[in-house]
This record gives C-alpha cells, structure tokens and sequence, in this order.
C-alpha cells in the first residue's frame, strides 16, 4: 500500500527572485499550461485566460516588463516569460462569476506545480499597473486580470543587488495549520 506523503513539489516550490535568461522551450511552457487546463472549477466554467510573453520573441514582452511596478523590474528583467493571469469575472448571462478568481488560482497553482516538476520556477506579481495592462490588451470589460507571472530557470541569485540576495536565501516560512484551519467554529 502507498504511504499518504506531501507532493515533494509543493515543498520545493518557491518564488524566486534570480531567473537565469535560459529560454524555455515552446514543449516545456505547453506543459505548463496543460497543467492548468486540468484544474478544477466552479460549474467547469474555466474562467482563466493566460498571456504568454517570451522575452526573445516577442514584442508584447518588453510591454509587459514595462508597465512591472519598479521593485519587480529589479529582479524580473532576466526572467525569459512574463505571463498575465485573468479571470472572467462575469458569465455569458452577464452574472457575477464570484468564484472566478479561486478557479484562477486553482489553474495557476496547477502551472506551480508542474513547473516545479520540470525543475523550471515561477514567480506571481501584483506590483504591476493593472489598467495599463488591461489597455494593451484590450482586456474586455468580463475579464479582471489576476497576477503577472514570471517564469524561468534558476540563475544566480549574485546578480542581484544585496537586500534581493538576502531575500532569496531566506528560508519559506509558513503558518502552522492550526493558525488557519478551525474546527468546528471561526477562530482568530
């Protein structure tokens, strides 16, 4: 019988802040995203929309670095993908789709894992101008974007300035379960 363990790559997932400018292959960033067109969500409504910028290829990525809020630039300029994640946040009948951006995680979460599975790193931002974005693409008024995301290989985090270096060794912390799963009544 199989030992119930923790997928080693929800461990080993981590936002990055050093990305090497290693292309990622078209096969590579498919997987990524069949990933999250397998993710759950409310009613099979599917209502994420991913925008894939390849730093070698296209010109909307240089758009996208450009509207990055400044303290992301630092670290993102060498990251070969930037992708902006959107939900749709209202229906074909014009209703609120209140789950929208839960099933958007759920695809992007879906993307984390399957990139730390093919030893690639994936870093989400909100610091980002949003209503730039949402004018360069034309975003209809159903759609709100969600995070830009960078994504790459590794590289070496002594290109960054001092205070990134130190950020990037620090070690993921998180809450202990009991700080954030009840049972039985609301806790704070």
């Amino acid at each position: 019988m199989k030992k119930n363990i923790l997928n080693e790559n929800i461990i080993n997932r981590k936002s990055i802040l050093s990305f090497s400018d290693k292309p990622v292959s078209d096969e590579n960033i498919k997987l990524l995203f069949e990933a999250a067109r397998w993710a759950p969500s409310s009613y099979n409504a599917q209502p994420w929309r991913f925008v894939v910028t390849r730093k070698a290829k296209d010109k909307l990525y240089d758009h996208f670095y450009s509207i990055l809020a400044e303290g992301n630039k630092t670290w993102a300029a060498t990251a070969p993908i930037l992708v902006l994640s959107a939900a749709e946040v209202l229906d074909t009948k014009n209703r609120p789709n209140r789950f929208a951006f839960h099933d958007l995680g759920m695809a992007v979460g879906n993307l984390l894992v399957q990139a730390t599975s093919m030893e690639l790193f994936a870093h989400q931002m909100g610091g980002y101008d949003v209503n730039a974005a949402r004018k360069l693409l034309n975003m209809p008024d159903n759609f709100e974007p969600g995070a830009m995301i960078a994504i790459g290989y590794k590289g070496d985090p002594n290109i960054l300035p001092d205070d990134l270096i130190i950020r990037e060794q620090n070690p993921r912390i998180r809450k202990k379960i009991d700080e954030f799963v009840f049972a039985g009544k609301w806790e704070l």
